[in-house]
């Protein structure tokens, strides 16, 4: 059955949604997104993906036509026109359409902004039981990974080098220091129990599920670094694993082939995980009224 998506103050079936051949999110990657995940046809940790959202907005210059009200209003709506339980709202904003110039185009151009949605089960995720095995790559992006921007061709590249090697997922490697998965957020686990993830900078992605573990594991007593490691740190560890909004919590138990502790998911992995779905059940954003949908 096809979605209804949003597009530029429209509600239309997928097929009909005409992105322009000038818009700057096709000829330049000029363009954001952000990822909300649904539960129970609630919102799941909103309130951190729209923040990061307007904050990526404001770094590039980029306009978000609607105001806090209206944006999470548009959230609901696309849950109930598309009678959505389970799965993601993927919110896109471009410059808009222009013609093609490495200089902005002139203000007041109108933003191209794009919502749709993906049924998915995210209980259900047999990684979740089993783990993945992650390959090491080189971290060849750009500069600005803080801010979530819609240049995902490396992540996409070095994701296939890891499949190519036999792994299901790349992590990236920096001047000898992890920065990311391909689209996750990379935590390990040391010896002595310590949670160690990298600090916040250009070279990441602020991670709203990150931010949501690393309060749930302060919570549990957990002690926590936050600091850049090392690959051999990372195969040396107790347990690793990576936090996204379209997976939670996801252990990693091989690296390069290497076996992680002892090559099941780890026990503070997996309380990490029950932790974040239990507490974001509770805090998920459900609509306050009926939302119209004619």
């Amino acid at each position: 059955m096809s979605r209804t998506i949003y597009l530029d103050g429209q509600w239309l079936p997928e097929a009909e949604a005409k992105v322009s051949a000038f818009d700057r999110g096709f000829l330049m990657g000029d363009a954001i997104y952000e990822v909300t995940c649904v539960l129970d046809g609630a919102l799941l940790d909103y309130p951190g993906h729209a923040a990061r959202l307007r904050r990526s907005a404001a770094e590039l210059q980029l306009t978000l036509p609607l105001d806090d009200d209206e944006l999470l209003a548009l959230h609901h709506e696309i849950v109930a026109r598309n009678n959505m339980s389970s799965g993601m709202i993927y919110l896109q904003l471009s410059r808009g359409a222009a013609e093609r110039d490495f200089a902005f185009p002139p203000e007041g151009t109108p933003p191209t902004l794009f919502l749709f949605t993906q049924e998915k089960d995210v209980l259900v995720n047999p990684a979740a039981d089993k783990g993945i095995s992650v390959a090491l790559v080189p971290d060849l992006r750009w500069g600005r990974r803080d801010i979530k921007t819609v240049q995902l061709l490396y992540p996409s590249m070095a994701k296939m080098e890891a499949k190519s090697r036999g792994a299901d997922d790349a992590w990236l490697v920096e001047d000898g220091f992890v920065t990311e998965g391909s689209a996750a957020t990379a935590h390990i686990v040391n010896a002595d129990g310590v949670l160690v993830t990298r600090d916040l900078s250009a070279a990441l992605l602020p991670g709203v599920t990150r931010a949501a573990i690393l309060e749930l594991a302060a919570e549990h007593g957990v002690t926590i670094e936050e600091r850049a490691f090392t690959p051999d740190e990372a195969r040396a560890a107790r347990e690793a694993f990576i936090t996204s909004a379209t997976n939670f919590v996801v252990p990693v138990v091989k690296i390069d082939g290497e076996t992680i502790g002892n090559g099941i998911p780890g026990d503070l992995t997996r309380a990490m995980r029950a932790a974040y779905i239990e507490t974001r059940r509770t805090t998920a954003l459900a609509p306050t009224k009926p939302v119209a949908t004619a």
